[in-house]
Parts: C-alpha cells; sequence; structure tokens
C-alpha cells in the first residue's frame, strides 16, 4: 500500500488550482486585449473625452469608465442586449462598438441638455416652425431649432460620426420625460440633415418608446422606416404639392428655387427628393444645396 502524506497531495491541489486559475486570468486578459482594439479610443481622445492612456490598463479603464460598467463581461451583457432593439437596415454596416460608442456620446450630451418635459403637442409645433427655419443660415438656424426642440421634452445632439459607423441619425427615449434626436450629419449637405432630423421625428411621433431607431444614410425599405421616411417627406412638402411640381418636368435651376420659396423650404431639401426619387441624377443641382462641415 502506498502511503502518501496528506499534505503533498493539498499542494498539488493547491498548486493546480492556481495554475487553472492563472490560465483563466491569462485568456481574459487576452480577450479584453482584443475587445479593446475594437474600440477608437484614439478617436475619444482627440475629442478631448479621456487623456491620452499610458497603457492598455489604463485604456481599458477610460474605456470602461466611459461607459458606466465595471468590467469586459458587463459591457457585454448591457450592449449585446441593447443590440437588439438597434434598428438594423439590410445595408447597415456599422461596428457595434463604435456604434455604442456613438450613441454613448450623445447619451452623454443628452444628459446635460436642459429640456422642459416631454408634450407632444408642442413638438409638433415646433416641427413646423423648424420647418421654415431651414431656409436660414444653417448655424443660426440650428441654434434656433434646437432650442424648439429642447422647449419640447427633446434634446437635439449633433455628434460628429466615428470611422466605422455608417448612419445618419438615432432616435430614443432617454427616460419617460426626455427623449432623444441625434444627428451625425455624416453627408455634410443641409438636405440630408433635414431629412434626417423629420424621420427621426417621426420615429418618436410614431413608433415604440422602447426602440431605439438607428438609421442608417441609405435607408431601409422596412415598413416602420419606410413609414418615417413617408411622414418626413409628406411633412417638409405636402404630397397634393408634391406630384403637382413633379408633373412640371424638366427640372431646371429656377423652378427647384421657385417652388422651394412657395413652400417656405430650403431649394436642397427639393434637390434632394428628387434625387431621391431618381428625378434627377444624383450629380445634378448640388449647388443648391448647402454644404456643411464639422469644426
Amino acid at each position: 500500500v502506498l502511503n502518501v502524506d496528506a499534505s503533498i497531495w493539498l499542494n498539488i491541489e493547491t498548486d493546480y488550482r492556481l495554475h487553472k486559475a492563472r490560465e483563466v486570468e491569462a485568456r481574459e486578459a487576452a480577450e479584453a486585449a482584443v475587445w479593446l482594439k475594437e474600440f477608437p479610443v484614439k478617436e475619444l481622445v482627440k475629442r478631448g473625452i479621456f487623456h491620452k492612456p499610458e497603457s492598455d490598463v489604463e485604456a481599458m479603464s477610460n474605456v470602461l469608465s466611459f461607459f458606466g460598467v465595471g468590467s469586459v463581461k458587463a459591457w457585454n451583457m448591457k450592449y449585446e442586449s441593447a443590440n437588439v432593439v438597434y434598428r438594423h437596415s439590410q445595408s447597415f454596416k456599422s461596428d457595434q462598438a463604435a456604434l455604442a460608442t456613438w450613441l454613448k456620446l450623445g447619451e452623454l450630451e443628452a444628459e446635460r441638455q436642459e429640456c422642459a418635459d416631454y408634450n407632444e403637442m408642442r413638438f409638433k409645433r415646433a416641427l413646423k416652425e423648424i420647418r421654415g427655419l431651414t431656409r436660414s443660415h444653417i448655424e443660426e438656424a440650428l441654434s434656433q431649432v434646437q432650442h424648439l426642440c429642447n422647449q419640447s421634452g427633446v434634446a437635439l445632439i449633433f455628434v460628429k460620426p466615428l470611422p466605422e459607423t455608417a448612419l445618419s441619425g438615432a432616435a430614443w427615449w432617454l427616460s419617460p420625460q426626455k427623449t432623444v434626436i441625434q444627428l451625425s450629419a455624416r453627408h455634410k449637405t443641409d438636405d440630408h440633415l433635414w431629412f434626417s432630423l423629420f424621420h427621426e421625428a417621426a420615429h418618436i411621433l410614431l413608433h415604440s418608446r422602447k426602440t431605439i431607431f438607428m438609421d442608417s444614410a441609405n435607408g431601409d425599405s422596412t415598413g416602420i422606416e419606410v413609414e418615417a421616411d413617408d411622414w418626413a417627406s409628406n411633412m417638409l412638402v405636402p404630397r397634393s404639392s408634391w406630384k403637382q411640381f413633379i408633373a412640371t418636368f424638366p427640372f431646371d435651376k429656377e423652378s427647384i428655387q421657385s417652388f422651394a420659396e412657395e413652400q417656405g423650404i430650403a431649394p436642397g431639401i427639393v434637390v434632394g427628393m428628387l434625387q431621391h426619387e431618381k428625378l434627377i441624377p444624383w450629380s445634378h443641382m448640388n449647388g443648391l444645396k448647402v454644404r456643411l462641415e464639422w469644426k
């Protein structure tokens, strides 16, 4: 019979457990390093969200703090479940980490933006006034538009797109009293910006408060997105007026400007709608649009 001291077995078992624990730690560290590489750390440093980290450990701490979670596991639990309620089109190419980062930037700004409690009727009145502001100088107009939205309980946020996000806007409810419209101005023209704003407004007015609506710049063919597009188009140009106008083919600069003035909207919006419906090529009449640049 082989007699082995119990202390020897205890030491072997302890060493084995330590070995397995180190294996788990090494695996988790490797997974965390891969996870960290998915995030636009350099871009967040560039935007002043946090200082340039001196190490991967500091970078990890900064990213987790930015998202308000304590671990990679906590991030995955929170954002992988949230990803289910994002509205994705078939052409949506946004990276999940970049998308979550862009949304978080908007959320932080929305929390800082002072708003009245949401009021649907006030928001609808604001949208009618915003429609006319599309003819004003863009910087002055956007300042007034933001104020009108805030008075209606809507935080209007402009967040520069991240390299791995292909989207034009988002809409969601931050609380029962405060909703958010977040725009990227990705195409850098006034027609895309204004249409995106009204499209996101449609989601707020027509659709579920439990969904985060993420809209790509290429549009979507799903029922909810088509409904939002139709609502935005009709709000900017009533269908009856639009049908009368497109019957006046051909479309030249003078006719477009005249129709836009008659409707009280920016001529770039009319150009964008004509291009979207393939009534003129995408290369035509772009001189009537206002170019936008991020500062």
